[in-house]
């Protein structure tokens, strides 16, 4: 077990990171959270800001009760959870950053919006209580991280980057720089990606990145397909998952993102491209207007019971009854 620990970043050597860097999150909802554990569990203090008091709360409670699931999947233990929680400061004020070597912007705004007014206000805030050197990053991935940049007096220090869902498992970190993020900015980023066990994927300053521009198509095609009725939901998945050895069916890969937040991705990527390839399925569409949004609502593609996945029964139009 000691080894599946250290395979974890919580050996001793990882401690020596909060000696060098220090975290900041913006936005600590699902992806914040998974943020702040992912972070801290690799050594590094880490404090995240709510819009309020009640939000500080409401995410500690779920940081915990993630870490609960952690325990019980991956053998941890309640000391591994204080250790974690004790690396971890919540607050509403933006000066609680000054001290952070870096900070992620990762808010979760309702819908995609042109020109993002919400995260260029956070990074003009992170600006300014931060050091000079302090690294600013946005997790959004369907932006152009140079329009946020521009927002700021020091824009090389300004990067973008894309923690794929789970964001604690998930092996690789795509990095998005803007056309004039310095060497410094670049190296501090990627001491911080080896720091938490993680490798980086490079992108040169393209919205989408690569992973949110290949899934967008795929799911928005088997979704043709469906309503096509060339074959249903669960043989669509089941044709990629054991013909070409993909974990999840594009379908079961929508759930899972969510059918809300696929929608802003891919509201971002068309505005971007103007291509019809990104342009959101109708269908998926009338499953967020129904408040079927996949995992987190129990009812997507798939209805999920006691966070067992189950098919659904009948045609494409039934589907949210």
């Amino acid at each position: 077990m000691k080894e599946k620990l250290e395979d974890y970043a919580l050996n001793k050597s990882m401690k020596s990171n909060s000696d060098t860097i220090k975290v900041g999150i913006v936005g600590c909802g699902t992806m914040g959270q998974e943020l702040t554990i992912l972070v801290s569990k690799s050594g590094i203090d880490v404090v995240f800001i709510e819009v309020s008091e009640e939000h500080v709360k409401h995410s500690f409670e779920q940081i915990g009760m993630q870490i609960d699931d952690i325990i019980s999947h991956w053998g941890m233990t309640a000391g591994d959870k204080r250790a974690i929680l004790s690396r971890i400061v919540g607050s509403t004020d933006y000066k609680k950053l000054s001290d952070c070597t870096i900070v992620i912007e990762a808010i979760n705004t309702k819908k995609w919006v042109p020109n993002q007014p919400t995260r260029k206000e956070v990074f003009r805030n992170i600006e300014k209580v931060v050091a000079p050197d302090a690294l600013l990053v946005s997790n959004a991935s369907t932006i152009v991280i140079s329009d946020l940049a521009s927002e700021l007096k020091r824009p090389c220090r300004a990067v973008g980057v894309h923690f794929i869902a789970p964001a604690i498992t998930t092996r690789v970190i795509e990095v998005n720089k803007c056309h004039n993020t310095n060497k410094e900015s670049s190296e501090a980023l990627h001491r911080f990606i080896r720091a938490i066990g993680k490798e980086t994927i490079n992108i040169n300053g393209t919205p989408g990145n690569i992973s949110t521009r290949l899934i967008v198509p795929m799911i928005n095609e088997a979704c043709e397909l469906l309503m096509e009725g060339v074959s249903t939901v669960a043989e669509i998945d089941k044709t990629m998952q054991m013909g070409y050895g993909m974990q999840r069916g594009p379908f079961t890969m929508a759930d899972r993102i969510g059918l809300d937040k696929l929608t802003k991705w891919m509201e971002g990527l068309y505005n971007e491209y103007g291509d019809p390839k990104y342009k959101t399925s109708p269908i998926i569409k009338r499953m967020v207007r129904m408040g079927m949004l996949g995992s987190k609502s129990n009812n997507g593609f798939y209805q999920y019971v006691n966070g067992k996945k189950l098919e659904k029964n009948g045609s494409i139009f039934d589907l949210g009854n």
